[in-house]
């Protein structure tokens, strides 16, 4: 997988519980006896791995803008109609899965941004390597913002993340004496 290519087996050992591909592991995001689209729809569904210590992407997406933009309006059928194809939705805001899981496709990674975590918070956000992924990821916001505001924003996240990897590296520093 995507996820653990460049990783020793050591360091993904936990991870494997949850990132199996999706055709090996459907009940990751689908519920194991109620096996409903609508349901796996619902950005409640991502949190069952992608919340606390590890993975703050709950957290993060629910305290956004977009996150309360979904939590006020997840339960109007008129503003989140979980019934439809997410290639035929029109949310009143994104879910996970309308971004992530771009018109139904079931590679996550896919679109997603440049790896933060898992000895990654360091890396040059901006380099060429990275390119074709960053133009992907601007090309989902401008669904509904301009892509100036999404460059702008990714340009954001980055220096957020450069901040974060250098305060992590220097506790990990300070730890180690």
């Amino acid at each position: 997988c995507a996820w653990s290519i460049e990783r020793p087996p050591g360091d993904t050992a936990g991870c494997t519980f949850c990132h199996t591909s999706s055709e090996e592991r459907c009940s990751t995001c689908h519920q194991r006896h109620q096996f409903d689209p609508k349901v796996a729809r619902r950005s409640e569904q991502c949190k069952t791995c992608h919340w606390g210590k590890d993975h703050r992407d709950w957290e993060a997406y629910d305290i956004s803008i977009h996150g309360t933009v979904y939590q006020v309006n997840k339960t109007n059928p008129d503003n989140f109609d979980f019934s439809k194809k997410l290639s035929d939705a029109d949310y009143v805001g994104p879910t996970c899965q309308y971004c992530h899981m771009r018109g139904g496709h079931h590679n996550v990674q896919r679109l997603s941004t440049v790896y933060t975590s898992m000895g990654m918070s360091n890396a040059d956000r901006g380099a060429p390597l990275w390119s074709e992924k960053r133009d992907t990821w601007v090309s989902v916001c401008d669904d509904c913002h301009s892509p100036r505001f999404a460059r702008e924003n990714l340009q954001a996240m980055d220096e957020a993340c450069k901040d974060a990897g250098i305060k992590y590296t220097e506790t990990f520093k300070i730890a180690e004496n």
